[in-house]
Parts: structure tokens; sequence; C-alpha cells
């Protein structure tokens, strides 16, 4: 059967390159990307592209019907920092999208959906080095505690159902392509654009706040990696770790003056250094390694390259 993708939440920071690389994997007729409003970028431009309301149950049906949809990618989310301003709207988002596809899924009109977790599940009483895949979990976040819940509902309706629902915990994700979004490790982003145009930046975290990190490329290369396995192969329903590298702010900076030797950082931390202490500093993702096949191929020095290449090749060129 012809795998036919849906992608809600198509315009994100990580919904972008997924769904370039979807579309470069299986054909740009067979990906369908989606969102809550049409903008003007490639994700519109460079395929089947539709308004859809990940809050509109009905609305995400008729997608599914119109184009045989086979997978569905749930990418639409309220981040970290932005939830915490809108708790309400961010749990409902965060949850009610998720419903509406697991019950897709259960009614037999979906056949595999890949939801996203994050490390925002984990809080100030987990265990902060190399996080195990099962320990104690109390997020202090809105985001935390929804991505949490979310994976419970996960596993239940896989056990209960027999959902074929997939999942990661995404670290902090740094991409070249698309722009900071509200997240909290948003910063690892932002200090790459100010070391080329301003040669100094302000960091929202202290020194010392080491944070696990991967790069887009290796998200997006794990994403479908966990969607191409065989089913059996899964062998954790509510999500699984999921590691590039840890690093701090001061040591991201001393990697960036090996290009911009007179780069410099100062810090100033606001609200966000709360939510930076409640997460993991580094991931054990021994689990997916193992089960799936996973392996990371960038670490900070050689994602540190790419960006500044993709960078002046691109927005400062």
């Amino acid at each position: 059967m012809q795998t036919k993708i849906l992608i809600i939440g198509a315009c994100g920071q990580i919904g972008t390159e997924l769904t370039s690389k979807l579309r470069a994997t299986y054909g740009v007729e067979n990906v369908i990307a989606s969102d809550i409003r049409k903008l003007e970028n490639d994700v519109v431009n460079n395929g089947i592209f539709e308004v859809v309301n990940a809050l509109d149950y009905n609305q995400i049906e008729q997608l599914i019907e119109k184009y045989h949809i086979t997978d569905v990618y749930l990418m639409a989310a309220l981040l970290s920092a932005t939830a915490e301003k809108n708790p309400a709207f961010a749990w409902d988002l965060n949850m009610n999208s998720l419903f509406h596809v697991l019950n897709l899924a259960k009614a037999g009109k979906i056949k595999k959906i890949f939801w996203p977790s994050s490390i925002a599940v984990f809080g100030p009483t987990t265990p902060r080095e190399n996080t195990p895949q099962y320990t104690i979990m109390e997020p202090s976040t809105v985001y935390g505690i929804s991505k949490q819940t979310g994976e419970r509902w996960a596993e239940y309706y896989h056990k209960q159902y027999g959902v074929d629902i997939r999942s990661i915990r995404y670290p902090g994700l740094i991409s070249w392509s698309t722009e900071a979004g509200g997240g909290t490790t948003d910063y690892a982003v932002d200090i790459y654009h100010k070391a080329i145009t301003d040669g100094k930046f302000t960091s929202f975290l202290s020194e010392n706040s080491a944070l696990p990190m991967m790069y887009m490329d290796d998200a997006i290369k794990a994403t479908i990696s966990i969607m191409q396995a065989d089913a059996e192969e899964i062998k954790i329903r509510s999500s699984y770790n999921l590691s590039g590298m840890s690093f701090t702010p001061k040591e991201l900076a001393a990697e960036i003056t090996k290009h911009y030797p007179d780069f410099t950082i100062t810090y100033e931390p606001d609200f966000r250094q709360k939510i930076a202490d409640s997460w993991p500093a580094s991931i054990d993702d021994s689990a997916a390694r193992k089960d799936w096949g996973w392996k990371n191929d960038f670490n900070i020095e050689n994602m540190t390259v790419d960006m500044f290449k993709n960078l002046k090749a691109t927005i400062y060129k």
C-alpha cells in the first residue's frame, strides 16, 4: 500500500524541515503539509498544502479521507516558554490535537502516528546526568505536563486499541533554516546568527546550564527512522529518549570563537533559566539505539561548522 503522509503543523521549526525531507523520500504528491495558516514559504509553495486547525477533528478527518492518508505526523504544539504565557490554550492544543489523531487511528482511518514528546517531561526530581529511559517524571512546565500526559495516552491507546503510535523525546533542536520558536533551548540557534551579525550575544541562560541538544538533521533522521522501523522493533510506545550531544552556553561560545575569535558572550538569565534548571543535563538513549538502530551524525564541532556554512550561504550571503 502506498504511504500517504499528512503533516499537521508543517510550518513549525521541525515541521518545515521534516516536510522537505519526507517529500524528497516519498514523493511530493504523497506528502500533504498542513498548518493553521498559509505562509509564504517552501512548505506551502513546493507541494500540496492545506489549511487545517489541529483542534478540529472534522477538518483532519476530511483531509485523511480526501488524500487516503496512511501516516500522520502531529507536529502542532505550543512550546515551553510560549506555553507558560498561555497555559490553558497550550493544554488544549497539545492534548486535544493528540486525541483527534489517536481516535482517528482507533477508528481505523489511519495506520501510523508520529507524535513528538520532549525532555520537558522530566522535572527537578529527575536524575539530571544521563537521564534514564524510565525514571521519575514530575514536569514543572505546562508543556512538560502536556507531553508527559500525552505519553501515557499514547501507551494506553497502543495497549487498549492497537494504535501504532511512535514517539521520541526531542532534546533542544538547532537548525540554520528556521528561526527560534519560543523554546528554552533556542538560545543555541540565536547565538549563531548573532555571532555573524553582531560578534556578541547575550544568553538568557547562565553560562554553565548544560542541556541535551541535537542538530535538526539528526532529529529529522530519527523521526523518519522510527516511522520506517518494523512495528515489532518499537518496544516503547510512550516515547523514546533521544540524544545527540550536551553542552552549556559557555561551551558553545568557546566553539564559536574557533570560527569568530573576537566573539563575546554575556549572561542575563531570565524566566527560562528556571525551566532549564528543571530539565536533564544529558540523556541516556540506549533503548533507541538498541531497538531501532538510532545513531547521531552530529556533535558540537561538526554542527557548528555546518551552521556557519549554511547561514553564510543563505541568510548572510
